[in-house]
């Protein structure tokens, strides 16, 4: 039963924000039909997300596949996901309880303070949890100090950062309704102030001038293709076209990459259906708990969240973020930190995030040196994370997002001044 309620429950973001939607729209004493309706569809839209996700990752992961053939570097994966995995195997017990607790104390702080706000992404509260634990144990923690003190950061961060990157998420949405709930807040508020240095919003990513004959480019599905083709194209000569006959198992290569690139469309097209429809939903259905129990409350979701209000700059985020990773792959060993191999799928989610952050504050040129800096960030914090990491730091992965370096690091570094 524990590990149902903490795994399937609690960490499935889908079910977390359907049982919100439901409580909310029960205190609004909503009739039978608006409830069932909107939490089915609200439920459907973040389980639409995942689906999208896993389209896009899969098409990332043959990439990643010719990109490592091609160029054969050897270095830490970050992997949030399979890292948290890694934790909860050996923190199992430690990473619940400061799960739970965390929730706690987000919903008494949303209560009693001016942070209002409801952190909504179960699975990166559950990583979050995990990497804690990780820390807090490596630094000779246990009991009952352990799980009162990861709770009240876990708590704290996940109101203070929803709240860190509100005045752009403002500016983003256009309106209040709505916050981000993600650990890769330093890397987007960092984007945003980067984007306000260099930039100019009224230059927005969203308005670039196409000429006549390139109209076709105006749709977002038609250019992430073409983009994504035009990517896999370029590494081809490198990887050689029996790695990739390999990899499709026999398809002609060409086909084969053209069929790659148009399914990473359609992953992000789906991600796009799902947050319309998610966000179409939670909001009404989030205002009868910010009524009762928590007033003023903001539900802070994924960041996939930000993808429709500028689909230009989710492409743009991502390959800018991408180039950041492989300038990191030369500057890393400069400075004597272990080389991290730039992770498709971080740099996609967290890239397109700080892409978009990027572009509110700054424009076209607040999107790609935003979403840069953005890509240097997630290289050089899962490297100085590593030594805080204990004996799973040893693994060949480490967590990605940015929050969890800043985090891990300095908590880790605080626990040794008093060891």
């Amino acid at each position: 039963m524990f590990e149902l309620i903490m795994n399937d429950i609690l960490g499935t973001p889908a079910i977390l924000i359907g049982l919100f939607a439901l409580i909310g729209l029960l205190l609004q004493k909503k009739s039978a039909t608006d409830t069932v309706s909107g939490t089915l569809k609200t439920t459907m839209g973040f389980l639409l997300l995942g689906v999208g996700a896993a389209v896009v990752s899969d098409s990332l992961g043959t990439f990643r596949s010719m990109f490592e053939a091609a160029f054969q570097i050897q270095g830490v994966v970050p992997n949030t996901d399979a890292m948290a995995a890694i934790a909860q195997e050996n923190y199992g017990t430690e990473t619940a309880l400061i799960m739970i607790f965390g929730m706690v104390v987000n919903l008494l702080l949303a209560r009693f303070t001016p942070f209002k706000y409801v952190f909504l992404t179960g699975h990166h509260t559950l990583y979050m949890a995990a990497m804690l634990a990780v820390v807090l144990v490596t630094g000779g923690m246990s009991g009952v100090p352990l799980v009162l003190i990861g709770s009240l950061i876990l708590g704290a961060a996940m109101v203070i950062a929803p709240a860190v990157l509100q005045p752009f998420t403002r500016k983003i949405t256009g309106n209040d309704d709505l916050a981000l709930g993600h650990f890769g807040t330093f890397g987007y508020f960092t984007a945003g102030l980067v984007g306000k240095l260099v930039g100019n919003p009224e230059k927005s990513t969203e308005t670039i001038q196409i000429p006549k004959s390139l109209g076709f480019l105006r749709d977002t599905s038609v250019a992430v293709s073409l983009t994504m083709a035009l990517l896999f194209f370029a590494i081809t000569p490198f990887a050689g076209i029996a790695v990739i006959e390999e990899l499709s198992g026999g398809t002609n290569y060409a086909v084969f990459i053209l069929i790659q690139a148009i399914t990473f469309a359609a992953g992000v097209y789906i991600i796009l259906a799902g947050v319309r429809m998610a966000i179409g939903e939670i909001v009404p259905a989030f205002k009868g708990i910010a009524d009762k129990f928590v007033k003023g409350a903001k539900p802070a979701l994924d960041a996939p969240t930000v993808f429709p209000f500028a689909p230009n700059a989710v492409i743009i985020g991502f390959l800018c973020s991408f180039a950041g990773g492989i300038a990191s792959i030369f500057l890393l060993p400069l400075v004597g930190l272990t080389v991290i191999v730039p992770g498709l799928v971080p740099h996609f989610f967290c890239g397109a995030t700080a892409g978009v952050y990027g572009n509110a504050t700054g424009g076209l040129r607040g999107a790609v040196v935003g979403s840069f800096v953005n890509g240097i960030l997630i290289s050089f914090l899962p490297a100085l994370l590593l030594p805080v990491l204990g004996s799973l730091g040893l693994e060949s992965t480490t967590f990605g997002d940015t929050d969890f370096g800043i985090i891990g690091i300095l908590l880790g570094y605080f626990i040794q001044l008093f060891s």
